[in-house]
């Protein structure tokens, strides 16, 4: 969800208002895919990275994160959407942990879609963290570190109980992954839009599911096989 500071500068504001407009793109684009039918939607709120900007505009964005989640997840949980996050949540106050905490458990059983928010989420640490414990857990069962092991590390990403994604929507005129949920991505369909991220609204979306629509998913295998399996 990328540009939100070029579209407040364009207009002369503070960068934390383009944040405040980005919440309404968000709320805008959950309900659309909602209406699509679309089974998860991930949502790069917060990169480990983006702890490098101002500390203004972080202590903005936390207090965002917070007052967005207190006043959105009661109303998603009546529409049937699972809220879940990923991500290392060790650097977020207790009040923004307990209230994720809270968004999770209460919307557990829901199944009309899986909102998943990537919150200091950074792919790299995701694989790292993940090496780390599928490491332990072959020592621990007394297995060697193979294909036939029986431990696989994706089982240990924080999106082991996901889907690989689909499309990857990429806002702001940006064409690159930004660590965002670099193993995952390795068969997704990427889309770039030039829309700064509080314009991108249903048309938006629209556009992006109509062009992926008309892309062939391979996945290493040729246009015949592909015609052979369609065709039953």
């Amino acid at each position: 969800m990328d540009g939100n500071g070029r579209w407040a500068r364009a207009r002369h504001l503070p960068r934390t208002e383009g944040h405040r407009r980005g919440v309404n793109a968000a709320r805008e684009v959950i309900a659309d895919c909602l209406e699509h039918g679309i089974g998860v939607l991930t949502l790069f709120a917060f990169s480990s990275e983006n702890w490098r900007r101002p500390a203004v505009e972080v202590n903005t964005l936390m207090d965002l994160f917070l007052a967005a989640l207190r006043r959105e997840w009661d109303k998603l949980h009546a529409k049937g959407v699972r809220i879940t996050f990923i991500g290392d949540r060790s650097a977020f106050n207790e009040k923004l942990r307990s209230e994720m905490e809270n968004a999770e458990r209460h919307t557990e059983a829901n199944r009309m879609m899986t909102l998943v928010i990537a919150a200091n989420y950074g792919g790299r640490w995701d694989i790292e963290q993940a090496a780390r414990q599928y490491a332990g857990a072959c020592l621990k069962a007394g297995k060697v570190l193979s294909s036939e092991s029986g431990i696989s590390l994706q089982e240990f990403l924080s999106t082991h109980e996901l889907p690989d994604p689909d499309l990857f929507i990429r806002t702001g005129g940006e064409k690159r992954l930004s660590n965002f949920l670099l193993w995952q991505m390795a068969y997704t369909e990427l889309y770039f839009s030039e829309e700064l991220w509080p314009d991108f609204g249903s048309k938006s979306l629209r556009a992006a599911l109509e062009d992926y629509a008309k892309r062939q998913r391979r996945f290493g295998r040729t246009d015949e096989q592909i015609q052979a399996a369609d065709n039953g």
